[in-house]
């Protein structure tokens, strides 16, 4: 199957439909990536509208209600949704209105991009076209996250920070002073097979959980046979950074990144609190994969979509998506029209710094 939009490599894809994070019931079509979950809707609702919500009469009492059977069309380890590049716009809407919409009250396609600078201009037109057929048949359009990238259009460490403000260059610099304080090791994805490397994987998923744990969001919990499945994938030409305090060893972080298709984009992360935060890993682990990049003549350090104010900061630039909700009961349809507006996009925390 060739999808589009695909800016990671399909081991991923494939480790996803094998392993799915918990209470995710997979939807098995091959020319559509989908997944069932119980889903409350205030999850992703920005902060204010949430509390207007829960203020009202006798929340506590039907809150359980807003807990829905819900069809999220895409994946929760690919940046963008995936299409099938067999199917025209208008069909895929049409699959989805025949296979997937009946069997549940919400279908979501999510992050859908808008004229992405990462996509091909073919890519993006099908973006359009999907979101024109998704409204045609009564998809609700919200706006969706920010994902961030750095363009690596500089020719060492020093010309990047010189692209930033005095302010924050003076900043940065002091955060990864810790660099003296850390051992970072490249390591293949590919092995992690023997007691040893085992030993270490079980390490990396509960620094993962740590990380997991103090999220605002609990959306996918990945389990721990996918974390071992991506460390164990020879073909995909992933990358662990690995980070160790100096003094003792000890593991205060990973990162997992995938070189694939010219870029470098980051996925996933565990860290261990506080030493982490003390060590300014965060900071040090952004300088060490742009360092990589540049190294390796990648376009484009893809850094994800949380943080989106601190990515601003560091010199990030931003693509945006959309979702495309179809909802079948016209009184949550009302309801959902209404706060519309009052769910998480980045865009208005990105235009308010400006």
């Amino acid at each position: 199957m060739t999808w589009l939009n695909q800016l990671e490599p399909k081991g991923l894809l494939q480790a996803f439909g094998e392993m799915p994070p918990d209470s995710f019931r997979l939807l098995g079509h091959e020319q559509i990536l989908a997944f069932f979950m119980r889903f409350h809707l205030l999850t992703t609702m920005e902060d204010k509208a949430r509390a207007r919500i829960q203020r009202l009469p006798l929340y506590a009492r039907w809150a359980k209600w807003l807990s829905i059977n819900t069809a999220f069309v895409g994946t929760t380890v690919s940046e963008y949704v995936p299409f099938s590049a067999d199917l025209l716009p208008e069909y895929f809407i049409e699959l989805l209105q025949q296979q997937i919409s009946p069997l549940c009250k919400i279908t979501i396609i999510k992050d859908i991009p808008q004229s992405s600078p990462l996509l091909s201009e073919m890519e993006n037109d099908y973006a359009d076209a999907v979101i024109k057929s998704a409204v045609k048949q009564g998809y609700i359009v919200v706006e969706g996250q920010a994902l961030a990238y750095v363009p690596v259009d500089f020719d060492s460490i020093e010309s990047y920070l010189a692209q930033l403000s005095y302010s924050r260059r003076k900043n940065l610099r002091r955060k990864i002073k810790s660099r003296n304080d850390v051992i970072v090791t490249v390591i293949p994805t590919g092995r992690f097979y023997n007691e040893i490397d085992e030993r270490v994987t079980r390490e990396y998923y509960d620094l993962y959980e740590e990380v997991y744990s103090q999220s605002e969001i609990h959306f996918d919990h990945l389990t721990y046979d996918f974390i071992c499945q991506l460390l164990r994938d020879n073909n995909s030409n992933g990358i662990v950074f690995e980070y160790r305090r100096r003094s003792d060893n000890l593991l205060i972080g990973w990162n997992l990144c995938y070189a694939f298709r010219g870029n470098l984009i980051d996925k996933y992360i565990g860290l261990r609190y506080p030493h982490a935060r003390e060590l300014n890993l965060y900071f040090l682990s952004w300088i060490v994969n742009l360092e990589y990049a540049l190294q390796h003549g990648l376009k484009h350090y893809i850094a994800g979509w949380t943080d989106p104010e601190v990515k601003a900061s560091l010199g990030a630039k931003f693509t945006f998506t959309r979702h495309a909700v179809y909802i079948r009961s016209p009184l949550l349809r009302t309801l959902i029209r209404r706060f519309s507006n009052s769910f998480e996009g980045d865009r208005s925390k990105l235009d308010a710094r400006t």
